[in-house]
């Protein structure tokens, strides 16, 4: 099958997507921009900050599009390339960007607080806690594996380092000239992209070379600073311009697969039970963030929640942020399923994911006239760019969770709320497990926890709209399946390790189940609608 004819379809099927099933959503939760959002109510000027929506899809894709939607489907593709394709269309439109809407609106509606405290509202506080227990450690885990991943790839490619590091300079630039001068987005942002640009082509012939320990070092601190500093200094311009980033990455793939038009050498379907397991559950746990992914559900409620100017616009940043990355997953896909077997394993055995990724998308680049060298490079710093955004980010979210966690709770002190303190507890803790080289031992587990954060996101979405008596079964349907999907891995995983030995790893996975199950029988009672309130038949 030619390439090509794959990846218009997706855009096709995306764009239609977009206007009828996005524009149904923005309807029937009655989003309307004479609604103030929390960050105008609030407009704190550290965390409420509104931002137009260039720039806030900008901050959101850039968070939510790490180096996940690369790394799932090209793992995934064992199965084939049929039913990975299918499960990013079908996952992508109505399960993962309504997940990523829905996280959006049940935080704003909820005075731009995280899904915990939804859950808190609408649930119970004992879930609540439950709930942010389970999300804080799951950043931690986050925090501790970028900034390792990150370090390791700055180390190995001394020239993502330097232009990570300019980016940054830039963007506290950027942010500094767009809060106090008169200039307006347009010419800041041709402005800004052209210095981008001039940063990867610095870093390509300035690399910093330090070592990997070194650079965790520079990240604890970095990320400290992060996540306390106003959002308009960094992460706002920083965001925003380094989607551009990926911007010309996707443009790049899709015109280079397109001119191209490679067949695809992968077979369609490889079968039921491979050596990664069985297609249920592995192939939806696998192929997380360019599907479905519970991470998404704290980003959108976390930081892009307290910048959203206005209510319409979540659902071009929630819906439309999503389908962006669902296309990312497909260019993924094709540059793993364009290539032999010989082929694919030799880079994966040289690189993994990333390298199968920056092969293609350097191939791919080649038929309009770009160097092969030159597009795998650019598209090896792309990516490092955006575990680098997801590091810090992930900082912030964690001390989001972690302040809230003590806030309606009067018998502890309010110190424990405190912003520097929590990020302080949040780091030294990700730093602990980065340090100790224990983030390598329970990681087996994030893809589990990960989409388990997304059935429970799901649920408080589901929750929070029969409270508010609209009907919510499109969310039910997708919430009920991401259940299954998670408590069957979970066995496999747990049953695997006991089998094995891994004693830590298998209670982990005990644990795990066990609070799903808890949490979606406490909250089963919620979930009804009355029979005489208004709703949308679906």
């Amino acid at each position: 099958m030619n390439s090509a004819v794959l990846l218009i379809t997706s855009v096709v099927l995306f764009v239609i997507a977009y206007f009828t099933y996005g524009g149904y959503l923005k309807r029937a939760w009655g989003l309307s921009d004479d609604n103030l959002t929390p960050a105008h109510e609030i407009n704190d000027g550290i965390d409420y900050v509104a931002a137009n929506r260039p720039v806030l899809l900008g901050h959101h894709f850039a968070s939510i599009a790490g180096a996940a939607p690369i790394i799932g489907p090209i793992a995934a593709s064992v199965f084939g390339w049929l039913p990975v394709f299918l499960w990013i269309i079908i996952g992508g439109i109505f399960l993962g960007a309504v997940h990523d809407m829905g996280s959006l609106v049940t935080s704003i509606r909820n005075g731009g607080r995280s899904i915990a405290e939804v859950i808190n509202r609408n649930v119970g506080r004992t879930e609540k806690k439950l709930f942010s227990i389970f999300a804080w450690l799951t950043l931690v885990l986050i925090i501790s594996a970028f900034m390792v991943i990150v370090a390791q790839t700055f180390n190995s490619t001394p020239s993502a380092a330097t232009a990570s590091l300019l980016f940054i300079v830039l963007a506290i630039v950027f942010g500094f000239i767009r809060q106090r001068s008169a200039l307006s987005l347009g010419v800041l942002t041709v402005i800004g992209v052209i210095l981008l640009f001039l940063a990867v082509w610095i870093g390509l012939n300035f690399p910093i070379v330090l070592s990997v320990n070194t650079w965790l070092l520079i990240f604890l601190v970095y990320i400290f600073i992060a996540s306390v500093t106003p959002v308009w200094i960094l992460l706002q311009p920083r965001d925003y311009l380094n989607s551009f980033l990926l911007y010309a990455l996707l443009i790049g793939g899709f015109f280079g697969i397109v001119i191209g038009g490679p067949q695809l050498e992968l077979a369609s379907f490889t079968g039921f039970n491979t050596s990664s397991g069985y297609l249920f559950p592995v192939l939806f746990v696998t192929v997380a963030c360019g599907a479905i992914s519970g991470f998404h559900s704290l980003v959108s409620s976390g930081t892009t929640s307290k910048q959203l100017n206005r209510e319409t616009d979540a659902q071009a940043i929630g819906y439309g942020g999503m389908l962006i990355e669902s296309f990312l997953a497909v260019i993924a896909l094709i540059t793993a399923a364009v290539i032999t077997g010989d082929q694919s394993a030799n880079l994966l055995a040289n690189g993994g994911p990333v390298n199968v990724f920056a092969n293609g998308i350097g191939n791919f680049m080649t038929n309009f006239g770009i160097p092969f060298k030159v597009g795998m490079s650019f598209a090896a710093l792309a990516v490092s760019a955006f575990a680098m955004t997801t590091l810090d980010t992930a900082t912030r979210l964690g001390r989001f969770i972690f302040q809230e966690y003590f806030t309606d709770d009067e018998s502890t002190d309010s110190k424990a709320s405190n912003m520097y303190l929590a990020t302080a507890i949040t780091v030294a803790s990700a730093a602990a497990l980065a340090f100790s080289g224990q983030w390598q031992t329970i990681w087996p587990i994030f893809g589990s926890a990960n989409q388990m954060l997304a059935a429970l996101a799901l649920l408080s979405l589901a929750v929070w709209l029969a409270k508010n008596n609209i009907n919510n079964l499109n969310i039910i349907i997708p919430m009920i399946f991401m259940f299954a999907v998670t408590l069957t891995a979970l066995v496999f995983l747990v049953t695997s390790n006991f089998a094995s030995g891994n004693i830590i790893l298998a209670l982990l996975g005990v644990l795990l189940f066990v609070l799903a199950v808890v949490l979606a029988s406490r909250a089963y009672k919620h979930l009804r609608i009355d029979e005489e309130a208004p709703g949308v038949n679906i």
